[in-house]
Formats: C-alpha cells, sequence, structure tokens
C-alpha cells in the first residue's frame, strides 16, 4: 500500500498537497471542495498587519505620503476597503472554516512588525486555526537600514509570536538576504516550526495612459519551470542543517514538481496558481499522478523519498552549487534558427 502521509507542523497529514494562502480560501464551499478533491490542510487568505493597524493614522500617512508632489503616487497603494477581510470577519471566517472542514486549517499573518500581530496571533488560535503562518513581506527602501537591522526584526517577531502562541507557527520568507543559510538558522534557533520558502516579490508596472502604477500579481504556470527552481535549490542546501519542517511553495503545477519538491527534503508543497487557472479539482489529478508515478519507480512512501535528492551528505554544499553553476554556463548552446 502506497503511503502518501507526511508530518507538517506538528500535523499529521494525509498527503503532502497544501493550498496555499490565495483568494480560494475566502469562500467556505470552496473549502470543502478542496478538502474533496485531497487537499490535506489548507493555508487560509492573509490578513495583513495594515488591518490590523487601520485605526491609526499610520496607514493614512504612507497611503497620502507624498501625494501633493506625485498624485499618480496614490494609485500605488490599495483603499483599506480592498482588502480581504477586516479583522473580526476574518477571525469568523477562520471559525467557520474549522465547522465546516475536518482538515487542519493554517491561519495566515501578512506583514512585518511585532505590533498587533501578537494580539492577532492568539486571537487567531483562539478562533481554531491548528496553526499559524507569518507571511513576512517587506522590501527595505531606507537606504540608512544595515541589514542585520532587517533581520533581527525578523527574529524578534517570531519569537514574540512564538511566545505568545500555543500552535506551532511557519515563516513564509523571501529569498532576498545576503546568507540565506544564516537567515534559516537563526529562524530555526528562533522558534519557527517550518519554513515556507519562498513569498514571491510582487512589482507593480505602469500604465502610461493613465499614468498610474498598478499592480501586476503574475500566476506561474506550467510552462515556467523555472518559478519552483530557487526554492527547490535552497530547499536541497538546508535540508538536515535545521529542525524546522520546509514547505516549498512557487511554481508547483504538476505532480512531478510535487515530487521534485519531497526529494528536496520539503515535507509538504504547496500551490495556488495551478488551482487558480486549472481549478481545486487539480489536487485530485495530481495526487493520482503521484500515487502513479511512486509505483512505476517503486517508491512506497513521501518519508522514503524525503530528503533523497538533498544535498545533506555533501561535504562542501558551496563547492557543488559552484561546480554546478560552472557546468551550466559552459554547456550552455545558442538555440538554432
Amino acid at each position: 500500500m502506497l503511503d502518501l502521509s507526511t508530518s507538517y507542523l506538528g500535523l499529521k497529514l494525509s498527503n503532502p498537497l497544501v493550498p496555499s494562502a490565495s483568494p480560494l480560501s475566502k469562500n467556505i464551499d470552496s473549502l470543502k471542495r478542496m478538502e474533496d478533491a485531497g487537499a490535506s490542510a489548507i493555508v487560509m487568505y492573509s490578513l495583513f498587519e495594515e488591518q490590523i493597524n487601520q485605526e491609526s493614522h499610520e496607514l493614512d500617512h504612507f497611503l497620502t505620503y507624498g501625494t501633493e508632489s506625485f498624485a499618480e503616487a496614490l494609485s500605488y497603494f490599495p483603499e483599506p476597503s480592498e482588502y480581504n477581510l477586516t479583522p473580526d470577519k476574518y477571525l469568523e471566517h477562520i471559525r467557520k472554516a474549522k465547522a465546516s472542514v475536518k482538515i487542519p486549517i493554517i491561519g495566515s499573518l501578512n506583514g512585518v512588525s511585532t505590533g498587533g500581530w501578537i494580539k492577532y496571533a492568539k486571537l487567531i488560535e483562539e478562533a481554531g486555526a491548528d496553526a499559524l503562518e507569518l507571511n513576512i513581506y517587506f522590501i527595505p527602501t531606507d537606504p540608512f537600514m544595515p541589514s542585520n537591522a532587517i533581520e533581527l526584526a525578523y527574529f524578534d517577531l517570531v519569537k514574540d509570536v512564538k511566545r505568545s502562541v500555543n500552535v506551532p507557527v511557519a515563516v513564509k520568507l523571501s529569498p532576498y538576504f545576503t546568507n540565506m543559510a544564516h537567515m534559516a538558522r537563526r529562524l530555526d534557533e528562533a522558534g519557527a516550526d517550518a519554513l515556507v520558502l519562498f513569498n514571491r516579490f510582487y512589482q507593480p508596472d505602469i500604465d502610461l495612459e493613465n499614468l498610474e502604477v498598478v499592480p501586476r500579481a503574475a500566476l506561474s504556470t506550467a510552462n515556467t519551470p523555472q518559478a519552483m527552481r530557487l526554492p527547490l535549490t535552497w530547499i536541497a542546501l538546508l535540508y538536515g542543517r535545521i529542525k524546522a519542517a520546509m514547505a516549498l511553495t512557487s511554481g508547483v503545477h504538476t505532480a512531478e514538481d510535487a515530487i521534485k519538491g519531497l526529494m528536496v527534503g520539503a515535507r509538504v508543497t504547496m500551490m495556488a496558481s495551478e488551482l487558480l487557472l486549472n481549478g481545486v479539482g487539480r489536487i485530485a489529478d495530481i495526487r493520482a499522478d503521484m500515487l502513479r508515478w511512486m509505483e512505476e519507480h517503486e517508491y512506497e512512501s513521501v518519508t522514503q523519498m524525503c530528503g533523497s535528492m538533498s544535498q545533506k551528505s555533501v561535504r562542501s554544499p558551496a563547492a557543488f552549487e559552484r561546480a554546478h553553476y560552472m557546468r551550466a554556463i559552459t554547456q550552455f548552446e545558442m538555440p538554432r534558427g
């Protein structure tokens, strides 16, 4: 009997396919359909820090700062009414989700500072969430802010949240650090139960006709396999070197993608774009394809394949990566035609 079960955030999951935070989780019927299709857990749509602090004047300051000279800048920021759910409605949504499905529900907080996060981390736990994902999305723009100050803010946030809740905590972060391996180790030491690699950097675009800065949340597709290669590389490098479990997110569209993620050391593979583009029924398709692949290649369990293609046994991972880089460059051939 093939065994797809895995463990993540202290949760025993029936398989490693987990829908990541997306608009799909805003609807209870959609949550039920994802469960029916075979999702083993669901990460809820994020509650944004700006929603928590909306009663303060800080958000209004950033929404209007500089617009006396650059009116176009107003279009860069969403109106408060455009955010997903108010804090109270978000908590009620988690309660309803827990009452509607049997699989674990992972709450999501999106921001960077401690502030109201401590309060709402507790409230999300009290609402019934089985775990919490801290989606730390912060683009430093102050040229006088040193990198160590940014990193310390991450560590302090994780420590503070971990002290305030009893549920497991995952940290979703970007890869843009001077030493990603160091960040992973320090977050591990700060108490993170899992690392979710990676948060995508959404760059805005410019509408030249209306002179507006507009958001561009481009979805990954099955035709862009490079989307998952960065998290694939880092999970392979970190596997066996930190205690925290790892989740691969970005670019997972097929069973082959999910299997690659598991082989480098991920406990779960998360997806959103594939489900948004082709429907939540894809979870069942991918699960079936995974079982078929495991049978054909004589794998009995997810545990058996987890980390089998990581660099845990490599004495010098940096030298190993350098060798791969040199090989890829020297063997590149110009396309014909």
